[in-house]
C-alpha cells in the first residue's frame, strides 16, 4: 500500500513540473499579446499545478496507516483532496467567466500571430500526453485523485481547442469571439468540476458501490453457505469494503462456521480488486430458508 502512494506521489510531481511549463507559457504569451482565450487557458493549466500539489498533500495523508482515530485509515483524504480539485476548477470558471464579461465592455484587439498558434499547438500536445499518462497510471493504480487530477487536465485540451478558434477568429476580423470562446471555456471547466464532485460525493457519502445480487450470487458458490441477506459496500476505488449475514447450518461447529466466513473473505477479495476488508456475520438458517439465496 505504502509502495503505492509512493507511485501516485512520483507521477504527480511530474504532472506538476510539466502543467508549470505549459501554463507559463502560455499566460506569458497570452499576456504580451492580450489574447484573453490564452491567458484564460493559462491559469486554467496553472490551477492544474495548485491541484497537483493538493493531490499530493491529500496522496500523502492517505498513505498513514490506521491509527486508533482512524480505524479504518486515511484513504479518504484521498477524495477529500479529489473534492478540493474540483472546488479549484469551480473558481477558475467563475474568474473566466467574469474576464469575458468584461471583455464585452472594455473591447481591445489581441494580437495574433503565427507564434501565436505554435504555443497553444505545442501546449496541447504536453496536456494530450500528460492526461493521457496521467490517467492509465489512475486506473493501475485504482487512485482516485490521479484520475480527478487528470479529467482536470483533460479539460485543458477542449479548452485549448477553443482557443484555436479563438485565435482564428481574431486573425479573421471577429474580436468578439474571443471573449465568446472565454466564455464557453469556463462552462466546460464548471462541468468537469461538478463531474468531479458528483463522483467523490458517492464515497464520502457511502453509497452503495457493488451489485448486491452479483454478491450473493459468488458467496453462494461458497461450500457451506446456505444463504446471504444485508450486503452492504461502501467505500471509493482502491479502497471497498463489504459487511454482509451469512446463513450456515444451526448445528455446525464454531470452527468450521468461522473457516466459512474466512473463504467467503478470501473469495470476494480475490473477485474485486478494490474490495481490502470483509465483515462477514455468521446466523443459523432456518428450516424453512436453508436452501434459500437472500438479498435484503
Amino acid at each position: 500500500m505504502i509502495q503505492r502512494f509512493k507511485k501516485i506521489q512520483r507521477i504527480l510531481v511530474l504532472v506538476l513540473f510539466l502543467n508549470l511549463v505549459v501554463a507559463f507559457a502560455k499566460i506569458i504569451y497570452g499576456t504580451l499579446t492580450g489574447t484573453l482565450s490564452m491567458t484564460a487557458d493559462g491559469y486554467h493549466s496553472l490551477f492544474d499545478g495548485v491541484s497537483n500539489i493538493i493531490g499530493l498533500v491529500g496522496s500523502f495523508i492517505a498513505a498513514r496507516p490506521p491509527d486508533k482515530e482512524h480505524p479504518y485509515g486515511h484513504h479518504k483524504y484521498e477524495t477529500v483532496a479529489s473534492v478540493f480539485i474540483a472546488l479549484l476548477l469551480l473558481y477558475v470558471g467563475f474568474e473566466i467567466f467574469r474576464n469575458a464579461l468584461d471583455r464585452f465592455l472594455v473591447q481591445s484587439m489581441p494580437e495574433v500571430t503565427a507564434i501565436s498558434f505554435l504555443v497553444i499547438i505545442g501546449t496541447m500536445c504536453i496536456n494530450y500526453m500528460v492526461t493521457r499518462y496521467e490517467y492509465r497510471q489512475g486506473l493501475a493504480l485504482r487512485s482516485q485523485v490521479l484520475i480527478a487530477d487528470s479529467l482536470h487536465t483533460r479539460s485543458d485540451l477542449y479548452v485549448s481547442l477553443s482557443v484555436i478558434v479563438s485565435l482564428a477568429a481574431v486573425k479573421l476580423g471577429f474580436p468578439l469571439l474571443d471573449p465568446l470562446i472565454a466564455l464557453l471555456i469556463s462552462f466546460l471547466i464548471f462541468r468537469a468540476g461538478i463531474r468531479i464532485i458528483r463522483e467523490n460525493s458517492k464515497v464520502l457519502l457511502d453509497m452503495s458501490r457493488l451489485e448486491e445480487q452479483e454478491i450473493c450470487n459468488l458467496v453462494m458458490g461458497v461450500e457451506g453457505v446456505l444463504g446471504c441477506h444485508k450486503i452492504r459496500t461502501r467505500g471509493g476505488m482502491g479502497d471497498i469494503r463489504i459487511d454482509m449475514h451469512v446463513l450456515v447450518q444451526p448445528d455446525m461447529p464454531l470452527e468450521d462456521a468461522h473457516l466459512i466466513a474466512h473463504r467467503v473473505s478470501k473469495m470476494l477479495k480475490a473477485e474485486y480488486k478494490d474490495v481490502t476488508d470483509v465483515v462477514v456475520h455468521l446466523e443459523p438458517a432456518s428450516p424453512q430458508g436453508s436452501n434459500t439465496k437472500k438479498t435484503t
